[in-house]
């Protein structure tokens, strides 16, 4: 229910690969919100219902408007009989400090719009202004080079193949594939590349689609800024975020990918690939989920091509929007089990994620125990594969120091010793982390 233009975006705030930089300015009426009287009066008067009473202060809050706005929509329906004054507290000053509660006039009114939808929470935007927002964030066209890559990689043990092999494939901004045995990094890379993206972004609350509602922010995957105090005010209902990296496994089927509608509550929880817009989307496990990987690859090949997505809405309404997201696939099966030629066209980059040798073993280790402060001995490590590694043709794996590492830190502390590499602690390690299973026969 549109109510009226958006002003032009003065520039600052987070920004995508151009010049381009989006703000959402702090409307200063209904109308500068996009929204319809309707829905601002509505969004106030569940807030009231769900909590039944509330400061103004405290609707303002809730709903992420300013708070003039609010106050002229708590005037409306106090003359309409809706709301009345409770009562202030010794708080605020004015009508923000004011408590309000529902009236008896207010019963039949509720049951129509609970009826519509129970959605309560901040005020949704338009999605004409998300796609603006979209654009100007966008993941494609950055130019990250190996210096930046080193920069965000940090502790990370890296060799040149998987710098040459990533770098192009996020400039691109297009999708690639990795590939290779399990425990050798492949989440850990996709860590660390959304932090190769430039700016932080702005995700909105909600948006608003014909009437219905469909929630967007995450506060699971989406990590919120804190606020600049030199920055204009901004519309508190978009969130300044990091950009986000948005990781589905087994979990993930075809019915996940699309608007997730509730009948009880009445309003849409947003797909996982709408919540990593802006950002990456991580499919880990790829070839283990319920859906075959055959029907969730055919669900992939518009959106990588073509850069748009269709939802569906319960009504049987499809909805356009744009998909703006590096996409990952990640499995430690055999590609050539799970993707035909026709996918892999689409996805021009592939990465196998080898196993670390000898070397980057060792290096693996001497940053784990930095991070965990612990004294790295190499001589300790060279018996640790001597013994436990070549006697049983053990293939050496990126994620094994850490999880021997913190092995070694619980059996320390529970003996109360000082953790350490010595030979008794890392055989006991040892003896927990690799199972050994019996021949059948």
């Amino acid at each position: 229910m549109p109510g009226g233009q958006r002003p032009n975006r003065p520039g600052g705030g987070g920004g995508g690969g151009g010049s381009n930089r989006f703000f959402p300015p702090q409307p200063r009426s209904v109308m500068e919100s996009g929204l319809s009287s309707t829905m601002v009066e509505e969004l106030v008067l569940k807030a009231l219902f769900f909590a039944g009473e509330l400061r103004g202060s405290d609707i303002a809050h809730r709903i992420k408007l300013p708070q003039v706005i609010i106050d002229e929509v708590i005037e409306g329906l106090r003359k309409q009989k809706y709301i009345d004054l409770k009562g202030g507290a010794g708080m605020g000053v004015g009508k923000s400090g004011m408590i309000y509660t529902l009236t008896t006039f207010a019963t039949d009114l509720m049951r129509q719009i609970l009826d519509r939808n129970r959605y309560n929470g901040p005020a949704p935007v338009r999605l004409e202004d998300w796609f603006e927002a979209v654009q100007a964030q966008t993941v494609r066209g950055m130019r990250i080079n190996r210096a930046k890559m080193e920069q965000h990689f940090g502790q990370l043990v890296v060799k040149d193949y998987v710098f040459d092999g990533l770098g192009p494939a996020i400039n691109s901004g297009k999708a690639v594939f990795f590939y290779g045995p399990p425990g050798n990094g492949k989440t850990a890379l996709c860590q660390a590349l959304v932090e190769c993206y430039d700016g932080d972004i702005w995700v909105p609350h909600a948006l608003l689609v014909d009437d219905f509602i469909i929630r967007v922010f995450d506060s699971t995957l989406h990590k919120p800024l804190p606020e600049d105090p030199g920055a204009p005010a901004a519309d508190q209902r978009w969130v300044r975020c990091r950009r986000p990296l948005v990781v589905v496994g087994g979990e993930l089927t075809l019915e996940t990918l699309d608007l997730i509608y509730s009948p009880d509550v009445k309003f849409y929880e947003a797909p996982f690939q709408l919540k990593a817009t802006n950002g990456m989307l991580l499919i880990d496990d790829f070839g283990r989920q319920k859906v075959s990987p055959i029907d969730l690859l055919n669900r992939w090949i518009v959106p990588l091509e073509s850069e748009i997505d269709f939802l569906t809405l319960h009504t049987g309404k499809k909805l356009q929007v744009p998909f703006n997201v590096f996409v990952a696939f990640s499995t430690n099966l055999d590609p050539g089990d799970l993707v035909d030629d026709a996918f892999l066209r689409r996805v021009r980059y592939k990465l196998e994620v080898k196993p670390p040798d000898e070397e980057q073993f060792h290096a693996i280790w001497e940053a784990v125990c930095a991070k965990r402060n612990i004294a790295y001995d190499a001589p300790m490590i060279d018996w640790l594969i001597d013994a436990h590694y070549r006697p049983h043709n053990r293939v050496f794996a990126a994620c094994q120091p850490r999880d021997l590492i913190d092995q070694v830190i619980d059996i320390a502390h529970y003996r109360g010793e000082i953790p350490h590499l010595s030979g008794e602690l890392l055989e006991a390690a040892v003896s927990n982390y690799f199972v050994k299973f019996k021949k059948k026969g």
